[in-house]
């Protein structure tokens, strides 16, 4: 999940950290920190972690634009990271002890995904991450935009003569995936966009399209859903079409705005009051590399004031 080519940056931080060229980057500070005035809800019972803070949808006002939310929803605020391969348990337990990070998005769906071979994400992982304290973020990499940028993308482009069935097919997809992992309705499933030429509007049609089935398919199976795309791509593009009054659009956006301090309350792509409150995660760095309790990740952080998995 990048603005570009994530897969191969990865290739090339790994190599350049083994060879000593890239030192990893410790004691990353809080992005919620950074934030100054953000809110923080109610803790919920049973769910407490410093690094963030959990409560049920119930627990905060109503108006929200995520219209599918239930009473099992869970919203979390804090400090999160995705990265590619889910990590071992040893480490998601460094990790937990020693960073404030409390959220972890995971790949656990889609054609597209880099790391497709995910051997440390199995039920019991799911269970276990969420018992320890950890919320985590599904993320499903589907079929891509006609004119996506990065030619890693190009093999798994939407086609543009049946986008709705595609969509459709593909929505339903994630939703066998998540219930095989244990992810239960009620949990948010994000469906990664990379770039794409939004100035292309046969594409844009296409991929509009697409990410309505995919919702509308997601929505039906008793799912929340989520998008990431680089803001100033497929971020704004949800805006517009949000402004232009079309429905199916997604229950929160995942946007990514690298270099930047991290802010959940305005963007340059998206109208500040749209997708609030407690919808939106900004991804404003990528690519780094840390280390908490002896154990090194690459990673891109993320602040975060959205649904999370629910998981029984």
């Amino acid at each position: 999940m990048t603005e570009k080519n994530r897969f191969a940056r990865y290739l090339i931080a790994g190599a350049l950290t083994l060879t000593g060229l890239l030192s990893p980057a410790l004691g990353a500070p809080s992005a919620l920190a950074a934030a100054p005035g953000h809110a923080v809800p109610e803790r919920s019972s049973g769910s407490g972690a410093s690094g963030g803070s959990v409560a049920s949808a119930t627990s905060f006002a109503s108006g929200a634009p995520a219209h599918h939310r239930t009473a099992a929803t869970r919203l979390f605020q804090g400090d999160g990271f995705d990265t590619c391969q889910a990590p071992d348990l040893d480490t998601m337990d460094a990790w937990r002890r020693n960073s404030s990070y409390r959220a972890v998005g995971v790949y656990f769906g889609g054609r597209a995904r880099a790391c497709s071979s995910q051997r440390n994400l199995t039920t019991d992982w799911v269970r276990q991450t969420t018992a320890d304290g950890w919320n985590l973020l599904p993320i499903y990499v589907g079929s891509q935009a006609p004119c996506v940028e990065g030619s890693n993308k190009n093999p798994f482009r939407i086609d543009s003569s049946a986008p709705t069935s595609e969509g459709t097919h593909e929505g339903q997809d994630a939703i066998e995936a998540a219930q095989a992992l244990g992810l239960q309705p009620g949990s948010p499933l994000y469906l990664d966009m990379e770039a794409y030429d939004i100035n292309d509007s046969s594409c844009k049609a296409t991929t509009l399209a697409y990410v309505q089935a995919w919702d509308k398919a997601v929505h039906a199976g008793g799912y929340l859903t989520g998008f990431y795309s680089s803001a100033d791509s497929g971020v704004q593009h949800m805006d517009q079409a949000r402004a232009a009054g079309y429905g199916d659009l997604p229950d929160v956006l995942w946007y990514g705005r690298w270099g930047v301090t991290p802010d959940l309350t305005s963007d340059p792509a998206i109208s500040d009051t749209a997708w609030t409150p407690h919808a939106r995660i900004h991804q404003y760095e990528g690519l780094v590399t840390e280390t908490h309790g002896g154990r090194s990740l690459n990673i891109d952080r993320n602040a975060v004031d959205a649904p999370v998995a629910v998981v029984g």
